[in-house]
């Protein structure tokens, strides 16, 4: 299957509509030049809207991640534990939302396609860029979070915030959380910059 086809199920199974588009042209000898040319454009089109919205889904996450790193951890940590654990539980069941699974996962999903389409269109120009930051994001932010942020999440949760234990724990988490957030920040902002050099 070409992979500008490819590109327009991506986009199909992301809601955008391509009724509109006339099936792959006949490529023999009495092919229309023009409607070829279209169809060609088109689904270029669609690989460029993908590539696109997994660059703007990344960059999102990066900024998400890039404030956690840089000021929201520093500031919880110079609270009293419990204070700090209370709110980060807070944070925790809060960014569980529609909005935050839609970005998340839904980038996730962009890059699962985008990188399908670079190893089958390997020849096509910015597929190497494309695949490299499929990988940064599925790995750098979809990895990494399952493997590392969630588990120390799930812990905090079950914490007292006012027990010793559950101070204990604060001081770990704000370190190894934090630490495994600086990862998926680099990946996302790698991913980012990838997409957009990947650009079609």
């Amino acid at each position: 299957m070409p992979s500008g086809l490819l590109s327009a199920c991506a986009l199909r199974a992301c809601g955008v509509d391509f009724q509109f588009l006339d099936p792959a042209p006949n490529l023999g000898h009495d092919a229309d030049p023009i409607r070829i040319v279209t169809w060609g454009a088109a689904m270029f089109t669609g690989l460029s809207i993908v590539t696109l919205l997994a660059a703007l889904g990344s960059g999102i996450m990066a900024g998400l991640f890039f404030a956690f790193s840089t000021f929201v951890m520093q500031a919880l940590g110079k609270h009293p534990a419990p204070v700090g654990i209370a709110a980060m539980q807070s944070i925790n069941q809060t960014i569980l939302n529609p909005i935050f699974f839609a970005v998340f996962f839904g980038t996730a999903l962009l890059s699962l396609a985008l990188a399908v389409l670079a190893l089958l269109g390997w020849s096509e120009a910015g597929a190497g860029w494309r695949l490299a930051g499929a990988l940064l994001y599925l790995i750098g932010s979809i990895a990494v979070t399952i493997l590392f942020n969630v588990p120390l999440n799930n812990r905090l949760a079950a914490a007292a915030p006012d027990s010793t234990e559950g101070a204990a724990l604060w001081s770990r988490y704000l370190r190894i959380w934090t630490a495994w957030n600086h990862a998926r920040t680099i990946g996302c902002i790698g991913a980012t910059g990838s997409f957009i050099l990947g650009m079609p």
